[in-house]
C-alpha cells in the first residue's frame, strides 16, 4: 500500500486522537490515517479500512459479531482486527478467550469481515477514494536522483566545494550516498527543481554538434574560456571566435560576457574544442554557411 523508498523518501508519523470510542479505536485509526495520508497527498495505492470481529462460543454452536462495542468486547471469546484493501488483506490482529477456536469460525469471521471492511470503504469513498497526488504545501519537499558513481567526486567538488555551492545558491538540503543516490530535501519545490538542475548539469556529459549558451570566464592571447556546461568550461580559440581576423579576444568581448559555443570536438588530450564564429550570437542559431565548417586554428 505505502510507496517504495525510492519514489517517497520520506518518514511518515501518523497521530491518532480518539476522544471517545464504544468500538475499536485501533479500527477507526486505520480508517482515519488512511484517509490522512491520501489527503495530504501520500500516494498509497489503495483506502484502507479496519474493522474488528467478536465471538460468542456456546458449546458447538458459535456466533461472529461485526464492528464490536466495549461490552461485546469484554463479554465476548475473540478481539480479531482486520484491515485491508478492495483487494485483500493488509493486517490481521486477534485475542481470543478460549483454547483455540476452529477453521470454520475463521472462515467466517473473514468472510464476515470482508464485507465489512467493503462496506466502510464505500462510506470512505464518499470523502476520498484516491492519494491527491500532491503534497500539501506544508509538507517538506524531498527528491531522490541518481548519479553514476564515478560523478560522485563532481557532485561534491574539492573539500565539498561544489556540493556546498548548490546548498548555498539553491538552499536545500542536498546528501549523496556511496552508490550514487542524492536525497535532495527543501522547503519549496523551487529550491528542489534548482538543484535537481544544477547537479545534472554537473553530471551531465556535452554532446558534439549542440549549441550552447555560456559565460566568458576568462581571456588569453589564443583564445577565451566559456564555461557553457554547468562546471565545465572550454576553449574557444582566436581563429573560432569571428569569421574575420581579430588582433586580441578582448577586442570582441570581456570577461563575464555572455556567448553561444558550438562544441565542435575534443583534442588528443580530450580537452574540448568549441566555436563561436559558426554561431549567431543574437538568436543562438547556427549559422547556415558555416554548418559543418570547423575551421582551423592559426
Amino acid at each position: 500500500v505505502l510507496p517504495k523508498h525510492e519514489e517517497f523518501p520520506y518518514t511518515i508519523r501518523l497521530v491518532s486522537e480518539i476522544t471517545e470510542s464504544n468500538g475499536s479505536s485501533s479500527m477507526a485509526t486505520v480508517c482515519g490515517c488512511s484517509l490522512a495520508m491520501m489527503d495530504a497527498g501520500v500516494p498509497v495505492t489503495r483506502p484502507v479500512s479496519g474493522i474488528a470481529m467478536g465471538l460468542i462460543l456456546e458449546g458447538s454452536e458459535f456466533a461472529v459479531l461485526s464492528d464490536i462495542l466495549g461490552d461485546e468486547d469484554h463479554l465476548g471469546d475473540m478481539d480479531f482486527k482486520v484491515a485491508g484493501t478492495e483487494k485483500g488483506i493488509t493486517s490481521l490482529q486477534m485475542d481470543i478467550k478460549v483454547a483455540g477456536i476452529t477453521k470454520d469460525i475463521m472462515g467466517k469471521a473473514l468472510e464476515q469481515a470482508k464485507g465489512g471492511r467493503m462496506h466502510i470503504l464505500g462510506e470512505m469513498s464518499k470523502a476520498l477514494t484516491a492519494s491527491r497526488g500532491k503534497l500539501s504545501e506544508n509538507a517538506p519537499q524531498m527528491e531522490i536522483m541518481k548519479v553514476p558513481t564515478d560523478k560522485i567526486r563532481d557532485v561534491i567538488g574539492s573539500g565539498g566545494k561544489v556540493i556546498r555551492g548548490i546548498v548555498d545558491e539553491t538552499g536545500a538540503k542536498v546528501n549523496i550516498d556511496d552508490d550514487g543516490t542524492v536525497q535532495i530535501s527543501a522547503l519549496d519545490r523551487k529550491s528542489i527543481d534548482a538543484a535537481i538542475k544544477m547537479i545534472k548539469g554537473i553530471v551531465a556529459e556535452p554532446e558534439v554538434g549542440e549549441i550552447y549558451e555560456g559565460k566568458v570566464v576568462s581571456m588569453k592571447d589564443f583564445g577565451i574560456f566559456v564555461n557553457f556546461f554547468g562546471p565545465k568550461d572550454g576553449l574557444v580559440h582566436v581563429s573560432q571566435m569571428a569569421n574575420k581576423r581579430i588582433g586580441h579576444p578582448k577586442d570582441m568581448v570581456k570577461e563575464g560576457d555572455k556567448v553561444w559555443v558550438k562544441l565542435m570536438g575534443f583534442d588528443e588530450r580530450g580537452k574540448v574544442r568549441l566555436s563561436m564564429k559558426v554561431v549567431d550570437q543574437e538568436t543562438g542559431k547556427e549559422l547556415a554557411e558555416e554548418a559543418g565548417a570547423e575551421g582551423g586554428e592559426e
